[in-house]
């Protein structure tokens, strides 16, 4: 794995875009970052805009040549594949959150007391993000192996496109419950219970930036720089997110 740091100023000099700043985000950043997008437009007069979803299918879109500035990954290993091929800036790629898991239903619905509860009849259909390309939804299923539910719930499961398209499909009542980002969970109008972080891999997630044109590089360097200062990480914890390494409360 390549070397990954951690930026923690948002210094970084930048004469605004005639354009909005391109962003490719994991799905599970839709709420934080448009918070964090609001923020920095604010203190730096530069327009944003995000392209949420699967980290796998932005990864590949940005392969084949997408004009993203920024890509926001849901996990380190996808930023490192387009820095293999070429889309993206190693030197650029740092750390900027570790994201949690939740079981989530609607408000008033029958909420587990434990992972392993999903397993109860009661759960008919469970939705997750496609662990094909969505992190969140390979870390469902790593919980679900650890929890000794797989095999039992398997039949039972509906794939999102992503983290966000999952989380709606247990909104409209198209299914019992739903494993999503805690990021999307807190706001909602839902209840839910955080998985424990023991039972899957880390979902440490990091940034890089991909424009090759000078002016956007710096103006790209500079929202990435304020994701990890002080006013954007106020921000992303308000939703659950810490840098990697940190300790979460429950």
């Amino acid at each position: 794995m390549l070397a990954c740091s951690i930026l923690t100023s948002a210094r970084v000099s930048a004469k605004p875009l005639d354009t909005p700043l391109k962003v490719a985000a994991a799905a599970d950043l839709a709420n934080a970052f448009e918070a964090v997008g609001a923020a920095y437009e604010k203190a730096y007069g530069q327009k944003v805009i995000f392209s949420f979803g699967s980290t796998g299918l932005l990864a590949k879109q940005l392969e084949e040549g997408a004009p993203f500035d920024v890509f926001a990954a849901a996990n380190i290993s996808f930023a490192d594949e387009t820095i293999a091929a070429g889309a993206c800036q190693a030197s650029s790629k740092a750390l900027y959150a570790r994201g949690r898991i939740v079981v989530w239903v609607k408000k008033g619905a029958p909420l587990p007391k434990t992972l392993a509860d999903l397993a109860d009849a009661q759960y008919l259909k469970i939705a997750i993000a496609n662990p094909e390309h969505a992190p969140y939804g390979k870390a469902a299923m790593q919980a679900f192996e650890k929890a000794k539910i797989a095999s039992r719930i398997k039949k039972r499961l509906v794939y999102g496109e992503n983290i966000q398209q999952t989380l709606q499909f247990a909104q409209s009542g198209n299914v019992e419950a739903a494993v999503v980002a805690l990021s999307l969970a807190i706001g909602s109008n839902g209840d839910w219970l955080v998985i424990d972080e023991k039972l899957h891999q880390p979902i440490d997630q990091a940034m890089v930036v991909c424009s090759e044109k000078p002016e956007r590089v710096s103006v790209a360097r500079s929202f990435e720089a304020f994701v990890n200062s002080s006013a954007g990480r106020a921000i992303m914890k308000r939703f659950g997110f810490l840098l990697p390494g940190e300790a979460q409360a429950n």
